[in-house]
């Protein structure tokens, strides 16, 4: 996944960054409001938004995006742990609130869970005609056979899978699979979407010409 990461206190924001980002999610770390503007209009699967940020509320930034209609899932970061800040946040546009100390493998957690619900589906598994799609243990099977897929192809087909029934741009997958300011060779993603469909079948993904990608139609 592409995570937006918010998050001021140099130790914790590093940390995490280095957890995610060996757990093959791609991690944009911003320190500040501020350096957050200079992503602006940029893709994403999730964010991780800190409560109290230098230049201010990470909540009323979250609830500004909410009021423009933007749906990203979001979870709040914060060592606010009373009872009243907590029914704050989730009113405020928050899907998820963890409270300061938290271990890792538990924000990863609550990430594929709000993820999992934002695209529809609670579950972790789906299907594509003849191929199963595990995205808690990234693995896809076809015919009952597991497929070894690279960390790109696996990206694509992620985010398509958690974008179901919607066409993303080819501009928008690029940067969902790269990050930040980020280029490929002109041809790359159609090569790795090829990968794909030689790999899992044809059906896997759909191009739809003149506007981009989506997962197969039996998703």
């Amino acid at each position: 996944m592409r995570l937006l990461l918010i998050e001021d206190d140099e130790i914790l924001g590093e940390g995490l960054r280095d957890y995610l980002s060996a757990d093959e999610h791609r991690v944009d770390w911003c320190r500040s409001l501020r350096e957050v503007a200079a992503h602006r209009g940029e893709p994403y699967d999730a964010l991780l938004v800190d409560w109290q940020l230098p230049d201010g509320s990470g909540l009323d930034w979250l609830r500004g995006r909410r009021s423009r209609g933007d749906a990203t899932p979001a979870l709040m970061l914060t060592a606010r742990d009373l009872l009243t800040d907590r029914i704050c946040g989730l009113d405020s546009g928050a899907d998820d609130y963890l409270v300061k100390p938290f271990a890792p493998e538990e924000l990863t957690a609550r990430l594929r869970a709000v993820c999992r619900r934002s695209a529809g589906n609670a579950s972790s598994r789906r299907r594509v005609g003849q191929v199963e799609i595990d995205l808690a243990a990234r693995s896809a099977h076809l015919a009952g056979q597991r497929v070894e897929l690279t960390a790109r192809e696996w990206a694509i087909l992620e985010a398509l899978l958690l974008r179901a029934g919607r066409i993303v741009t080819k501009p928008d997958l690029e940067r969902l699979i790269l990050g930040f300011d980020a280029e490929w060779a002109s041809n790359a993603l159609e090569v790795h979407v090829a990968g794909l469909r030689r790999k899992l079948g044809r059906e896997i993904v759909e191009t739809i010409r003149g506007l981009g990608y989506r997962i197969g139609a039996q998703a």
